[in-house]
């Protein structure tokens, strides 16, 4: 058992288990009864999400590629994750992982500059087992 990190709406891993979407907003244009059938996600839980000001430091981060954008993504989004409640998420989802099978994404297609590269680490600080 293992958690996977995974871009949402791509095709499913045969082993990644439940599907759960940390973004802010769900899939635009897609009925809520098709998130699941279309691979975006089983369950959407936006508390891992950055919050919509830091979403927009990101995304100015994905289109000027400045190393000091990115930082400064880095460093709002840790800190929103350091607060109690997605802390409190990040342990849950990590003891699941030695347990059941899941995965966690985002629609973002470059996962190095996207929220979910950041969760991998911090689901691995917190002992997560991660695949793929």
């Amino acid at each position: 058992m293992s958690i996977r990190i995974v871009q949402l709406g791509s095709a499913r891993h045969p082993d990644e288990g439940l599907r759960i979407g940390t973004v802010r907003r769900p899939p635009r244009g897609v009925p809520k009864a098709e998130f699941a059938r279309q691979n975006w996600y089983d369950v959407w839980y936006p508390n891992l999400a950055p919050s919509a000001e830091t979403m927009k430091l990101g995304q100015a981060a994905q289109a000027s590629q400045a190393p000091a954008d990115w930082t400064a993504f880095v460093r709002r989004y840790k800190a929103e994750m350091a607060e109690a409640e997605p802390g409190r998420s990040l342990d849950l989802l990590a003891a699941l992982s030695h347990h059941t099978a899941l995965s966690v994404g985002c629609y973002c297609e470059d996962e190095s500059r996207c929220h979910r590269s950041l969760l991998r680490g911090l689901l691995a600080e917190r002992g997560a087992d991660i695949s793929g």
